[in-house]
Order: C-alpha cells, then sequence, then structure tokens
C-alpha cells in the first residue's frame, strides 16, 4: 500500500507497527523541510503516546514551534510534522489543528485510548481515502494506495457515484466510485474507536465563515480593504516560500497566479522560478501572456510549447494518475505543466482559489443577472417558453440562423444559435436561485438518469443550506457552494494529483484559511462589481504589473476538446462510445450518448463536456 504511492514521495519509505494493537502505518517521504534522518515519519511523540504519518506543510510551524520551546518542549528536528506532533501531545489534537494553518492530511494512533484519527485540511487540498472490509480499516493518500491492499472490491461500483460523475466531471466527497471506500471530508476530523465506530466531526466550517456579521469592515474603503488583503498574503507567501528545496511558482498570466509570482518576486533575494505551458491553437494559448508578466517582474521563466500529439499523449495515463474517473479536461495542461516545473524545483505555489474566495467566475454575474430577469416572470410561464424553444431540435435552429441572427444586434449574434437556445431552455424553469445554479454546474441536463439501475442525477452532497446562511446574496451563495464542493472535489483533485504524479509539492495562498476568512469579511463590492470580479485581487496586482498585460477576458486553462473529438479522437471515441460496447458494459444507456455523440460530430452542438465525463468513464472500466 506504502509503495503504490511512491510518488508522492520518491525520497524515502518508513514503517510503524504495533502488532499488540493490530495497527500499521506506512508513510512515503517527499522531503522539503528538515531533510535529515529526524524528520521521518512515521514519527512518535517524545512522551510515547502519539504516532503521526503525516502529508502536506504547516505554513506557520515556526510560529507554533517558539510557543511550545516556551512551554519546554524539547525538539529533536526542524520539521513541521515534529511540530504537529509535540502540539498534539501537550495541547491535545482539536486545539493544535485549530491552531494550525496548512495543508494537510494525518493519521494520528492514541496508544492510551487506542484510537486512530484521520484529519484533513479546511479547504479540501490533500486527500484522505478509507473504509471498513471486513475486519480491516485501512486508508491512504490515494485510492491505489487502498486498491493495493488487495481488499476492496473492484466491481463494487457504486452507481450513485457514477451519476454524480456524469453531472458534475467528478465525485464528490464523500463518496468514490468503490463501494465501501469514502473521502474524508475538508475540515473534519475521523475518529475510529476501538468498538470500530467512526465518529466524524468538523473543526471548521466555511459556511460559518461566511455568514459571519461584517459590520466592522462595512466602514473600510475599498483601498483599505486591498491594503489589509495585500498584507496578508505577503504574509502568508512568506511562509508558503519556506523551503529547504528548490521552489518555483506555475504562472499562467491570469491575475490569481501573476499576483502570486509579484509578491513572491518582492519577498524573494533571488529571481522566482516560474513555468509555463503554451499551446499553438487560438484561445487556448495564454504562454504569451505568461512570458509578460515574468519579464516585468523578472522571474526566471521557462515555458514549454506543447504540440496537441503530446497533449493527447496524456490521455492514456489519466485512469492511472487519477484512479477513478475524472473528467476535468484541464487536467492534462496541469500534468504537463507539473512535469515540466519538476525539472528544476521540488515545490510550486500556485493561484487556485481566486476564483472561488475572491468571485471570479464568469456564471457568478450571469447567474445573478439571468435570476433577477427570470424571477419577474411566472415559473409555468417560463417552462411553457422553455417546451417551445426544446420544441425545434438544434439543427433546426442553426437552420433558421440566419434569419434570427439578422434581428439581432451585431455584438449579440452568437455561433451555433441551436446550442445556445436549447442552453437558454434549459435555464428558463428554474424555480429557485439554488435550481438555477445546479443547471449552470451541471451535465446532461434534460435527460433521465443515464446510469442503469438508479433513477438519480447525482448531486453535490452539500454542506450546508442556503436557508441557514441568511446573509448571503445570490452571487455569495454561488461563491459558497464552489468553494464547499467545485473546490475541494474538482479543482483541488485535479491539481494535487497532476503535480503528485511528478512528485511535485503544489502550494495555493489565496487558500490559506485566514485569507479565506478576511475576504469573507470584506464587503461584496469589494470583490464582485458591475460584472467584474476579484476586483480587491486586481487592485493589489496592479500595484506590481501594469493593467495593460492582465486586464482582458479570463480564458480558463483547457485544450481544445471539441475539435479533437471531431477530429484526431474521433476514433477513439467511437471505440469507447460503441452501443455494443456500452451495453455489454451495463452501466449506462446508450441512447441518449449516441445521439449526443452524433449531435457533436454534426458541429450544431459543442457536447464537449457531457461527452468527455463519458469517454473519462468509458477508459477506466474494463472494455
Amino acid at each position: 500500500m506504502r509503495d503504490a504511492i511512491a510518488h508522492r514521495g520518491p525520497d524515502e519509505a518508513g514503517e510503524w507497527t504495533d502488532p499488540a494493537a493490530g495497527i500499521g502505518f506506512g508513510h512515503r517521504r517527499l522531503s522539503i523541510i528538515d531533510l535529515s534522518p529526524a524528520g521521518s515519519q512515521p514519527m512518535r511523540s517524545r512522551d510515547g503516546r502519539w504516532t503521526i504519518a503525516f502529508n502536506g506543510e504547516i505554513y506557520n510551524f515556526r510560529e507554533l514551534r517558539t510557543d511550545l520551546m516556551d512551554a519546554g518542549v524539547v525538539f529533536r528536528g526542524a520539521s513541521d510534522t515534529e511540530v504537529l506532533l509535540e502540539g498534539i501531545a501537550l495541547w491535545g489534537l482539536r486545539p493544535t489543528v485549530a491552531r494550525a494553518a496548512g495543508m494537510f492530511a494525518f493519521a494520528v494512533w492514541d496508544s492510551m485510548n487506542r484510537s486512530l484519527h484521520l484529519g484533513r485540511d479546511r479547504l479540501g487540498e490533500k486527500p484522505l481515502y478509507y473504509g471498513w472490509f471486513e475486519d480491516a480499516f485501512i486508508f491512504g493518500s490515494e485510492l491505489k494506495a487502498l486498491l493495493a491492499s488487495g481488499r476492496v472490491n473492484r466491481a463494487g461500483i457504486d452507481r450513485a457515484a457514477v451519476a454524480q460523475l456524469l453531472r458534475y466531471s467528478c465525485i464528490p466527497a464523500p463518496r468514490t466510485i468503490y463501494e465501501g471506500v469514502k473521502k474524508l471530508p475538508p475540515a473534519t476530523i475521523a475518529t475510529v474507536h476501538e468498538d470500530g465506530r467512526v465518529e466524524i466531526n468538523a473543526f471548521w466550517s466555511l459556511a460559518d465563515v461566511a455568514d459571519r456579521p461584517r459590520e466592522a469592515s462595512e466602514s473600510w474603503s475599498f483601498s483599505e480593504s486591498a491594503d489589509r488583503v495585500e498584507a496578508r498574503l505577503r504574509s502568508t507567501i512568506r511562509e508558503q516560500m519556506i523551503s529547504d528545496v528548490p521552489l518555483g511558482a506555475l504562472l499562467s498570466g491570469g491575475v490569481d497566479s501573476s499576483l502570486v509570482v509579484a509578491l513572491m518576486a518582492r519577498e524573494s533575494s533571488h529571481p522566482v522560478r516560474t513555468f509555463s505551458i503554451g499551446f499553438r491553437e487560438p484561445g487556448y494559448d495564454e504562454a504569451t501572456f505568461a512570458r509578460q508578466v515574468a519579464s516585468h517582474v523578472g522571474s526566471d521563466h521557462t515555458e514549454l510549447y506543447v504540440s496537441p500529439e503530446e497533449a493527447r499523449a496524456v490521455i492514456p495515463q489519466l485512469t492511472g494518475i487519477y484512479d477513478e474517473p475524472f473528467a476535468d479536461a484541464s487536467q492534462i495542461p496541469t500534468i504537463l505543466v507539473s512535469r515540466l516545473a519538476r525539472t528544476q524545483v521540488t515545490v510550486a505555489l500556485t493561484g487556485d482559489g481566486g476564483d472561488e474566495v475572491f468571485g471570479g467566475y464568469e456564471r457568478y454575474f450571469t447567474g445573478d443577472r439571468l435570476w433577477r430577469a427570470l424571477s419577474r416572470s411566472p415559473q409555468a410561464l417560463r417552462r411553457v417558453a422553455s417546451s417551445a424553444i426544446r420544441w425545434l431540435s438544434p439543427r433546426a435552429w442553426d437552420a433558421a440562423s440566419p434569419l434570427v441572427q439578422a434581428l439581432l444586434p451585431r455584438r449579440r449574434r452568437v455561433q451555433r444559435l441551436g446550442d445556445r437556445a436549447h442552453k437558454v431552455a434549459s435555464l428558463l424553469g428554474a424555480g429557485s436561485r439554488a435550481e438555477l445554479y445546479e443547471h449552470f454546474r451541471s451535465h446532461w441536463l434534460g435527460e433521465p438518469s443515464l446510469v442503469v439501475g438508479t433513477e438519480e442525477h447525482g448531486g453535490w452532497n452539500s454542506s450546508f443550506r442556503s436557508e441557514d446562511v441568511t446573509r448571503l446574496s445570490f452571487v455569495e451563495e454561488m461563491m459558497l457552494t464552489d468553494a464547499l464542493s467545485y473546490l475541494p472535489d474538482d479543482v483541488l483533485v485535479k491539481v494535487d494529483r497532476a503535480a503528485m504524479s511528478a512528485s511535485l509539492e503544489t502550494r495555493a495562498p489565496l487558500l490559506d484559511h485566514r485569507v479565506a476568512e478576511l475576504a469573507w469579511s470584506l464587503p461584496l463590492s469589494h470583490k464582485v462589481r458591475g460584472g467584474e470580479g476579484k476586483r480587491v485581487l486586481k487592485e493589489i496586482l496592479h500595484r506590481y504589473v501594469p493593467r495593460s498585460l492582465v486586464d482582458r477576458p479570463k480564458m480558463g486553462f483547457g485544450v481544445p476538446l471539441d475539435s479533437w473529438l471531431r477530429g484526431p479522437l474521433r476514433e477513439w471515441g467511437e471505440d469507447l462510445l460503441s452501443a455494443d460496447r456500452i451495453r455489454r458494459q451495463g452501466l449506462l444507456r446508450p441512447e441518449p450518448i449516441r445521439r449526443a455523440w452524433a449531435e457533436h460530430l454534426s458541429g450544431h452542438r459543442n457536447l464537449q463536456y457531457p461527452l468527455w465525463d463519458v469517454l473519462m468513464l468509458q477508459s477506466w472500466l474494463p472494455s
């Protein structure tokens, strides 16, 4: 089990067992802080009561170490793992975790109470899987570790998890593709008692943070908010740059990563090493912008332009990297840029989290405007309009396109009118803000469940209800929903597995919980106003980088799946989506999938994302 995840820790392997208690830990080490044997794991506390296996970083470990030394603790080494462990021994588990700022997953054995504790960081940067299998409780950082135990039934597929995958491109916690294997949710500690009970409790709540009163910050000017966020980010980045191995940053040229690199440059006495991937396809290349930002801040920049063939060569490796079906197509460039960075550094800072924490996604503005318009009309009338639009097929709408386009202002004319019309129709019948936002985030709308044997369409396992966070606007509800679901279950899964497959540690300053708490204390208008998001981050960035280098529409970080599926990936897709193959596997209904495949190939609709969900599942399943 330990060596199945050797890529996560190629520098050292350790193990610890207590045969009398029937417990053992295995650990693979990626040496970052204290490269000496004193940092080896698993690690036992000085009093002998606690044993830990730890993945991640405690960024404020120096501060905690000082407090512990003041209390009389004597340290053997200089690692953050030892600080966490001795903190647990002195202060207790929950108080120590509450004081720790970082990204982490850990297992701690309490030999006195004969209990096992599993913990995961607040926003879900580091993964942790677990499950009971007959008389054995097993856990690990990746599914492949649990599979190596030989106890997981690989044929036991969770069909509800498949329904979630097809709706959201990922499988949200606590489910996994396998029955009986679970993901530990972020910001929780699971305690496995001697009698086998598993008790899960939260040690922090983003929903509670979001719902706190904000009277104090209402008096802040926009400039004062920017000053406070900048000071907090600089302090956080200073902590996250602590490393005993080479460190750099992934730079896309967008607002978030450019800000992180600009602040790193201010904190560093030498040029920051930055990395970006470029593509030749129009509309998918941000490397030019990254190069300009790197030149302005004076970073030591490395870029690699990747051919379509090189990018597509990653596709057969995806199932081995992600273990369960995962269908965020930006996984491909993320893997490539991680491999590039690992040729020079072991740690890389990223801009992940800016959109969810500071309000950057276009869907926040679109959703808010659309709900204001929809809520003025009766739902019954809107559903009639939705049915009327759907009465014409996308092909028929495209045929009528010249007439319809002539009636629209020139700046409002659109391509693939039929595709757009059917997407609008799917939104018209929404009966609530939450339902509308589900439409924005969901694939395969308008279809019964594609999964044989279940009528479920999937759904995020939301840890809050909108009526419980009474202070939030619709935009804030969307931001909170994404931070509790899309961020840990999609974005951070993508980044962690991609980077760790290359033995690269990534750190996300914008996801430090102290940054998130400060962001939620700001007036919404300082983050989002007039269709513009991340206002306060942009204000800070413009203090370091000219507006002309970063003020442009958001591009995202993807690959041209739509054209690839009609071209070089068509034969691969046809094989995986053949009706005979789907029927033989007995998991999905082939008819709607074949219909969607035909519509996409015709060019009348762009169904790249729903189809990629199915293709990633099909490539993972046995043929």
